[in-house]
């Protein structure tokens, strides 16, 4: 990442007068003549840091500055210097210690998204607020059952998410097996989507863009443009898929290929399932097996509806997606030549995180996701709310008993789809869109169709303290569709 200006950095961090909801897009800055995206470069894995006899230690500076996206230059944000931060690789029982340092011009936190760790301190402590200039100390312990997985880490102060995220602050977290899987690469594909002005400066959010929930108009893998990469037929390879975008929902395919799907979220399978696609809602991750065969197979998004406020914004508004890509969109294109390999070893079975249906439930909760029109929106504004309420910090909006087990109806009152996270505890799916689960299938984040209803359990285990459960189209998220829960 190249140094900028005092003032340069002033303007990025603020994020421009014309994006002060933001904190994330919309400066005034001159580049060289922009040239358009380039496909085809050589797929680029983030830098990786491991534990090492239990723990990791590592420094995130959260930074502006002239990061390349898509093969351009442009005016970004980023931890250490790249888009996406450094994927950090961890063991069940380690403890995680991230030294967060803030060079932006606004406040911004630290999310460990998924992992099943303390809310409390400088734990996953989504209320501190770390100020422009200064520096905080997270220390994470997980347990040492803690499920292996795809899990990601991302700002998380309020009204300023969406933003943040969107000028390229998120990473990777791996939580590694206990038994290792054979197999012949592994590959971390962190998806993100941003839109960039004729100069590379990420363009300010329309309110009424925000509403509906943003979807960028440059669209990437690891920060390329659909990269590529080799391998030889017979191969098995194991892909993070980390969908990092504000709004964008992901329905992937890779036509041509062997796809089973070790599990989403950290909600790993007994056993690998033959998948042809897969949907990554905002904050989604899948753990995914490729077994190579000859050929070129690109991983395509196809456009997912996922509804739209048709009476507010008019005629045609949130259809660009369907229109825009008809055979999907590129990300990253997989290219299979020479000589067949020998196949590998079986993928041993996993215990997973067992089945809530059978256990006794404490308490069952309505949580009721709207949309729409009413007071305190502003003029020709919506409100966000759970179970009619806008978000406020200092209030506690769910007390749970630790130790219990709940079932949760989660129930969605608009237009539009509503992924549903929980930060710490990880969700059961038991009922989904009137239909029932066949084996135990868990997440941490669930999306809630519009005008549908989810049914989740969830065990409030191991930890005690203050977190928050929200939308995961971030818009929403910072426009108050947030509620804390508190586990005493």
């Amino acid at each position: 990442m190249q140094p900028i200006s005092r003032r340069q950095a002033l303007l990025l961090g603020g994020m421009g007068v014309a994006a002060t909801a933001a904190g994330g897009a919309g400066l005034i800055w001159t580049l060289t003549s922009p040239s358009g995206p380039v496909t085809g470069a050589n797929l680029v894995q983030p830098e990786e840091n491991r534990s090492v006899d239990g723990q990791l230690q590592v420094r995130l500076e959260a930074a502006p500055g002239r990061i390349l996206l898509g093969d351009r230059q442009a005016m970004a944000m980023g931890y250490n210097g790249s888009i996406p931060g450094p994927t950090l690789r961890i063991r069940p029982g380690d403890v995680l210690k991230i030294k967060l340092v803030n060079k932006l011009a606004r406040p911004t936190n630290l999310h460990v998204h998924g992992l099943h760790v303390s809310p409390e301190g400088n734990g996953d402590n989504i209320f501190i607020s770390v100020e422009p200039g200064g520096t905080f100390d997270y220390e994470y312990k997980l347990p040492a059952d803690h499920p292996p997985g795809v899990y990601w880490y991302h700002p998380h102060h309020h009204g300023m998410v969406a933003d943040q995220i969107f000028a390229g602050l998120f990473g990777g977290i791996i939580v590694e097996d206990p038994e290792p899987i054979e197999t012949s690469a592994e590959r971390v594909l962190v998806v993100s989507d941003t839109t960039l002005d004729g100069l590379g400066n990420i363009l300010a959010v329309p309110a009424l863009e925000r509403m509906m929930g943003r979807e960028g108009q440059l669209i990437l893998v690891n920060g390329q443009s659909n990269p590529q990469f080799p391998a030889r037929p017979g191969e098995r390879e194991r892909w993070r898929i980390i969908n990092a975008c504000v709004a964008r929902y992901l329905r992937l395919r890779l036509d041509g290929q062997q796809l089973q799907l070790l599990g989403m979220d950290s909600g790993r399978y007994a056993k690998p399932e033959t998948v042809d696609d897969l949907l990554l809602t905002p904050g989604n991750r899948a753990d995914l097996l490729v077994t190579t065969a000859t050929g070129d197979s690109t991983l395509r998004a196809f456009y997912q509806d996922r509804g739209s406020m048709p009476r507010m914004m008019g005629p045609g508004f949130g259809a660009r997606s369907a229109a825009g890509q008809p055979d999907g969109t590129p990300l990253a294109t997989l290219r299979v030549s020479g000589e067949p390999v020998a196949s590998q070893t079986s993928v041993p079975d996993y215990q997973g995180l067992g089945d809530l249906r059978t256990s006794a439930v404490t308490a069952h909760r309505s949580i009721v996701l709207s949309a729409g029109m009413g007071m305190g929106g502003g003029a020709g504004m919506m409100r966000f709310t759970i179970n009619g309420r806008e978000f406020i910090k200092g209030r506690t909006d769910t007390t749970v008993a630790a130790g219990s087990v709940e079932e949760w109806t989660l129930t969605n009152t608009s237009p539009m789809d509503h992924p549903f996270h929980l930060h710490v505890w990880p969700m059961q799916i038991i009922e989904g869109d009137d239909q029932g689960k066949a084996s135990a299938v868990w997440q941490d984040v669930v999306n809630v169709p519009a005008n549908g209803r989810v049914k989740v359990r969830v065990a409030f285990n191991d930890f005690r303290g203050r977190s928050v459960y929200h939308c995961h189209i971030l818009d929403h998220e910072d426009l108050g569709m947030m509620g804390v829960i508190e586990v005493r």
